[in-house]
């Protein structure tokens, strides 16, 4: 049997294994937050990196990645990630093509602004503009196209929050500080929801991850 196989199953073709494993993946996120996630919870933020480009990194561009924690596909066009200050009030967005639809169990990468350094380019799903701070910042999931208002936005404005470093407080405590040469990568590959972003998140090297 190959390393890291699913238990009792043969696979000669890498394709099929792969789909396994993604099959598995979005059964055991399902499974390990039926009593944690909130009643519809599916796509959040599952990672955020604001050093793109910046000193002493090697990507080149800053992103955002979402993840269906869900157990069937979420459509998710005319939705859009939006980005503040850490404790701006003012939102830029990036929105998400309509008919854009993200299976359960899979990632959605969206490349942000590119800094002047960097040796390493990532594949994104979609690309945008918006230059998020390296260290302290919030970033959101809003499920229509309207730019979001306040330092920090009402409970249903956005279905997913994530604030890090000195930033305003949105969803309970924010994470630690990023830095260049790290992100912020909600825990269990994207399963952990538990409504509070130190507890969601964790900071590490940065691993971006598209629908692929």
């Amino acid at each position: 049997m190959l390393k890291n196989d699913l238990p009792f199953v043969r696979v000669a073709k890498p394709g099929l294994l792969i789909a396994l494993r993604r099959t598995a993946m979005a059964m055991g996120c399902a499974a390990s937050l039926a009593s944690a996630l909130p009643a519809g919870a599916a796509v959040v933020i599952s990672q955020v990196y604001g050093g793109g480009g910046n000193s002493g990194a090697t990507i080149k561009n800053d992103y955002i990645e979402l993840f269906n924690n869900g157990t069937s596909a979420e459509t998710i066009g005319g939705w859009t990630v939006q980005y503040a200050s850490a404790t701006g009030a003012t939102w830029q967005t990036t929105l998400i093509p309509a008919g854009t639809s993200l299976p359960a169990g899979r990632y959605f990468l969206i490349r942000q602004a590119q800094g002047a350094g960097g040796t390493v380019d990532i594949t994104p799903d979609l690309s945008g503009t918006i230059a998020l701070s390296g260290t302290n910042g919030k970033v959101a999931l809003v499920g229509n196209a309207t730019a979001l208002t306040g330092a920090a936005p009402a409970a249903g404005a956005a279905l997913d929050v994530l604030s890090y470093g000195a930033a305003t407080p949105t969803e309970g405590s924010p994470t630690a500080a990023l830095s260049n040469t790290t992100a912020a990568v909600r825990n269990a590959n994207g399963c952990t929801d538990n409504g509070d972003n130190a507890a969601d998140f964790a900071v590490s090297a940065p691993n971006p991850r598209n629908s692929s």
